[in-house]
């Protein structure tokens, strides 16, 4: 049976290692909750409060996270594998070495978040808010980066093969060591504020 946690004020709670797989958590409330290793596959989490909640090592994969406040949440090594997270705030989040696979970030604000190491292979970052972000050795190859804002980013020794990146800022942003074969520029301007359609 799912767990009908609908506008559950949860917050502060200890659900450490907690199975709540498929649960409809929508609206909640879990702020500052410890989520550590918790199963949340699947789960409708669509505009909760997980400000400040540790979710490291979470299991997020195909879970709803759309218009959630996830502000400075951590959820390094987490597993958000095609997790929607359109629109969701997570700013100052600490997703290191998270997956992010195939998610979908659009209109997500990421601005000055730690995704050092994670994997956004193949991710949707239309509209994506990644200024400050720090990048390094992310993997983004296949990426759709549309309308994507990177002023300032860190993307030492990221992976960006195969990426499309088209009408995106990275003004700043720090590319050096970067893997960039056969990335699509359309229409971006580059970090030394020219625009480009061939290659930054």
């Amino acid at each position: 049976m799912r767990a009908d946690l609908r506008n559950a004020n949860l917050a502060g709670a200890n659900l450490t290692d907690a199975k709540l797989t498929q649960a409809n958590l929508a609206a909640a409330n879990l702020s500052r909750a410890k989520l550590t290793r918790a199963r949340l596959d699947g789960s409708n989490l669509g505009f909760a409060n997980l400000t400040g909640a540790s979710s490291a090592d979470a299991n997020l994969s195909r879970a709803t996270l759309n218009g959630a406040s996830l502000a400075r949440v951590n959820l390094s090594g987490a597993n958000l594998v095609r997790a929607n997270l359109e629109g969701a705030n997570l700013v100052g989040a600490n997703l290191a070495h998270a997956n992010l696979g195939l998610a979908n970030l659009a209109g997500a604000n990421l601005e000055g978040a730690n995704l050092t190491g994670a994997n956004l292979n193949t991710a949707s970052l239309v509209g994506t808010n990644l200024s400050n972000a720090n990048l390094s050795r992310a993997v983004l190859a296949n990426a759709t980066v549309s309308g994507a804002y990177l002023l300032g980013a860190r993307l030492v020794g990221a992976n960006l093969r195969g990426a499309t990146v088209m009408g995106s800022d990275l003004t700043r942003a720090n590319l050096s060591g970067a893997k960039v074969k056969n990335v699509g520029w359309y229409g971006t301007i580059c970090p030394n504020g020219r625009k480009t359609t061939t290659h930054c």
